[in-house]
């Protein structure tokens, strides 16, 4: 395989001569950079640069190599790059129309796209990660506010040193995509924590019996939208794993061990979906809780509003009785004058109470008057 290594870059750099990229020039922690295997063996080698074709004359001396490329529009300069390292001009359109993940095999390159998650309170960000894959070479693509696979590049060539020169180049090709994928899988489960941070402020406040409802009924959707959304990568994700081990791709091993590690992402994937239907389920609870608080607070309003109107029947029926009597006794028929001052208020004052706990008597009695009020 090392033997056909020299014709594989003379023919990409025959193929992109005048294709030359220039990409934006990146300050140094967002630098494009490349991990490579010798040929002859031994340490790996690593370097940086700006251009794809900085890269072009590293790889004639590689058996197999990982380059990666952060970019401003992963929409515009994702293609250049790709048809500069010897891709077809279609893969990266096709990758980048999916929503979320996509797998594209062309038996001689393939294609990955997989979600980067970032969550800001119960804001998910999703950007895409670009894995292009041929005979002896990895690239990724990635918007340069994704910051995961620079961190992984810290120790890159301590991970290269482990794989063995023995292995076939399929092999290789698997031991480095499976890492990679792993690490965004990782870094995706980092932001669920946030969002189960965020969570658990939540539940602090909706047992506050102090807080307005009304606030905390928008932060129980957002967090809903949250983990929805975030749910959603996870199966993307899961797509694309699956995908991996079942596709029986030409550029990856057939080794079973090597497979398995396949199996592995795909249970931490299924075990992470579990986790965030187990939080949905908990938020479920909590809009529950929500809903017998408010029920509560009806029934509360409920029992003031009967209590008011209760006692407004009885003082409305204890008016009544003075006031009609008052009114009959006013008539001119009756002749009254100021000699009947003294038993016309007797009589209008022992209406009135006798009135009043006859109303109260009767309220009482057929169960009309609340008994507690919270």
């Amino acid at each position: 395989m090392s033997e056909e290594k020299p014709e594989q870059i003379s023919s990409i750099i025959e193929e992109n001569k005048d294709q030359k990229i220039i990409l934006p020039l990146q300050t140094d922690s967002k630098q494009a950079f490349c991990v490579a295997l010798p040929v002859s063996g031994g340490r790996p080698f690593k370097m940086t640069g700006d251009n794809p074709h900085d890269f072009i004359s590293f790889l004639k001396d590689s058996s197999v190599a990982w380059i990666n490329f952060p970019v401003q529009d992963i929409k515009k300069d994702a293609d250049l790059i790709a048809m500069s390292l010897g891709f077809s001009s279609s893969l990266v359109p096709t990758l980048l129309s999916s929503y979320l993940s996509a797998y594209e095999d062309r038996d001689t390159e393939m294609g990955l796209m997989l979600p980067a998650v970032a969550v800001k309170k119960f804001d998910v960000l999703i950007s895409p990660i670009l894995i292009l894959i041929r005979k002896d070479l990895i690239v990724t693509i990635h918007e340069d506010n994704v910051t995961r696979l620079m961190r992984l590049s810290r120790y890159a060539d301590a991970f290269m040193r482990k794989i063995k020169p023995t292995l076939i180049l399929e092999d290789k090709i698997t031991i480095i995509l499976t890492r990679i994928i792993d690490e965004n899988i990782n870094r995706n489960f980092d932001h669920l924590r946030q969002i189960e941070s965020q969570g658990d402020e939540l539940s602090k406040i909706l047992i506050d019996p102090h807080i307005p409802r009304g606030m905390i009924a928008p932060e129980i959707h957002n967090m809903k939208h949250a983990l929805i959304s975030y749910m959603d990568t996870l199966w993307a994700t899961l797509d694309v794993v699956n995908s991996l081990r079942h596709g029986d791709a030409e550029l990856m091993t057939d080794n079973p061990k090597l497979l398995a590690r396949m199996g592995i992402l795909s249970d931490d994937v299924n075990r992470h979906i579990a986790l965030s239907e187990h939080m949905s389920d908990v938020l479920a609870s909590g809009l529950e809780v929500l809903q017998s608080i408010y029920n509560n607070q009806l029934q509360i309003l409920n029992n003031r509003l009967a209590l008011v109107m209760t006692w407004l029947t009885i003082l409305g029926t204890a008016v009544l009785v003075p006031n009609t009597i008052a009114t009959v006794l006013g008539n001119s028929a009756f002749n009254m004058g100021a000699k009947d001052q003294g038993w016309y208020i007797i009589l209008l004052v022992t209406s009135t109470i006798f009135s009043t706990w006859a109303a109260y008597w009767w309220v009482n009695k057929k169960g009309l008057m609340p008994r507690k009020v919270e």
